[in-house]
């Protein structure tokens, strides 16, 4: 998915949330445009860093982020995947504090970056971004809620075969064997993190759709090869050869 900013038209975005940028009107972006500038970030380079002060924010253009927080005893915990047309760092940047999260970049990005201090104005002048930012927390924080009540009510198998049909949904690419490879570098410790699980029991149930041919899987890459499986592992029911 890719987005160059544009005045109008939406950016491409998951089915579970509709991004910052698809919120906001054509005056707004156009404004929002003229305040920032666009930046591009290489594969592994941070986009923000844990506990450091920013007076900026960004909007993703092009590309996916991935959120990571460290905790004292030092073990590293991934939060969220972000997409275009995705709001990132604005907590800290109109608030004052430290930043909560690490952001870095999976896949080349482009970013819209905005001073917190042209952001405030432009949400002064229009109303609809500060809508847009409200709406935004509330559906993280649904989202939030909605990953906690997973984790007591739904099997890990089935939250993973969610995450693997939303990856290859939304950075999924057919390969010549018909297989989807999802173009997102993420590790078996990346699946622990984003469905609140284990590496252990994630590593064991990748290691059994392997068995079953559903997957197959490298260090940092994951090929889909029977979607309706993990449809049915993701819905609860039998998932049958």
């Amino acid at each position: 998915m890719t987005a160059d900013f544009r005045e109008n038209g939406p950016l491409g975005h998951g089915p579970s949330r509709t991004p910052f940028w698809n919120l906001v009107d054509a005056t707004a972006r156009r404004t929002l445009r003229e305040a920032g500038k666009v930046t591009e970030f290489a594969p592994r380079e941070h986009l923000l860093r844990q506990d450091e002060f920013g007076d900026h924010l960004l909007i993703l253009g092009r590309g996916c982020v991935k959120v990571t927080t460290v905790a004292a005893a030092g073990y590293q915990a991934v939060l969220a995947l972000r997409g275009p047309g995705e709001l990132l760092g604005e907590q800290a940047a109109l608030d004052g504090g430290p930043r909560s999260a690490t952001l870095t970049a999976l896949i080349p990005v482009q970013a819209l970056v905005i001073p917190a201090e042209a952001f405030r104005a432009a949400a002064h002048d229009h109303p609809v971004i500060t809508g847009a930012v409200r709406q935004v927390l509330s559906a993280r924080l649904r989202d939030a809620d909605r990953q906690r009540t997973s984790v007591g009510a739904d099997p890990l198998a089935a939250r993973l075969a969610c995450l693997l049909l939303d990856l290859a949904a939304n950075h999924g690419r057919r390969n010549s064997d018909g297989g989807v490879d999802i173009d997102l570098p993420l590790s078996q410790d990346d699946f622990a993190g984003l469905v609140l699980g284990s590496r252990r029991t994630v590593s064991r149930v990748l290691e059994q759709w392997r068995a079953e041919g559903w997957v197959t899987t490298g260090r940092t890459h994951v090929t889909v090869h029977n979607a309706d499986a993990l449809k049915r592992v993701r819905e609860g029911g039998p998932a049958r050869r």
